[in-house]
């Protein structure tokens, strides 16, 4: 009884996450709408948003997060150090293959997830994770690919802007007037559900051609995160309700926005969109699984 009770809490948990992607998924077949606009608006309006409303707010300690995101970062990093030699035996580039490895999809997939398996009081920790694998690969990931990015675009990125002002608001002890926080906290609401929408149109673009690479980006990325974090809990000093969240953070799937610096650089932007895509699909099963595992 019990088993059956934890089954369909996972199912309460997914199905509205992964019915919001079929949503997405279904319209786009047969509308084909262009993402690209609304896609722009989320990264630079709704996304920001909804990462001030959360660091800026009165019950947000930054200090209480430090030590899950010093443990993420170790899982993106040791996540890459795992996959490149693994890549190299593959016979992949590795600026094709480590950079999905690394940086996850914590913002479409993370966020939801997070919220709906532990509940409101989870979403800080679920949005400091999601602010620092983007800040990482802004700056890593892009100089990864290209060592010759400029890095001051980092200081013009609204989600980093957001972050730094909702930090710096939280450490002063300031708090907007509520005719102010309303309206953020009411635009944040609207990122995560097409966050979610748009990864289901993207995953219209899967191409089967590929299918070995994002195989293996499958199996591969979820698992090296795990490996890291597995290795590292032992010597964190975690509060035990951030342990769970580290370890599904561990195994979320590539991140879209990898196939989108990719194509910006003309690094092999058709196998990126194959891992990412396969990767995304896998995760139908990575997730299920590693709830099983933390909510037991």
């Amino acid at each position: 009884m019990q088993q059956i009770d934890l089954l369909y809490r996972i199912i309460t948990i997914i199905f509205p996450v992964f019915s919001i992607v079929a949503v997405g998924y279904l319209y786009s077949r047969n509308r084909r709408p262009d993402m690209s606009a609304g896609n722009r608006i989320n990264m630079d309006v709704f996304v920001p948003a909804l990462i001030f409303d959360i660091m800026s707010g009165s019950d947000f300690s930054l200090l209480s997060y430090a030590s899950l995101a010093g443990a993420g970062c170790l899982v993106i990093l040791g996540s890459g150090l795992l996959a490149w030699p693994i890549g190299r035996g593959l016979g992949y580039q590795w600026k094709t293959f480590v950079p999905p490895m690394m940086f996850t999809n914590s913002g479409n997939m993370g966020v939801p997830v997070i919220l709906l398996a532990f509940g409101e009081q989870a979403l800080p920790a679920a949005v400091v994770l999601f602010a620092l694998e983007n800040f990482l690969h802004f700056t890593l990931g892009q100089r990864m690919v290209n060592p010759r990015s400029s890095l001051l675009t980092i200081g013009k990125n609204p989600m980093v802007i957001a972050t730094l002002a909702g930090i710096a608001l939280s450490i002063l002890g300031l708090n907007l007037p509520e005719m102010i926080r309303v309206p953020i906290h009411m635009m944040g609401q609207v990122a995560i559900p097409l966050m979610l929408f748009s990864l289901g149109v993207r995953l219209t673009g899967i191409d089967f051609r590929d299918w070995k690479i994002g195989l293996a980006g499958a199996l591969i990325c979820p698992l090296s995160g795990l490996v890291i974090a597995l290795l590292i809990l032992p010597f964190l000093a975690l509060a035990k309700e951030q342990i769970p969240i580290l370890m599904l953070f561990s195994v979320l799937p590539p991140a879209v926005l990898n196939y989108m610096v990719a194509e910006h650089y003309d690094q092999q932007p058709r196998l990126v969109a194959s891992i990412v895509l396969i990767g995304n699909l896998g995760s139908l099963i990575t997730i299920p699984l590693i709830l099983w595992f933390v909510l037991q």
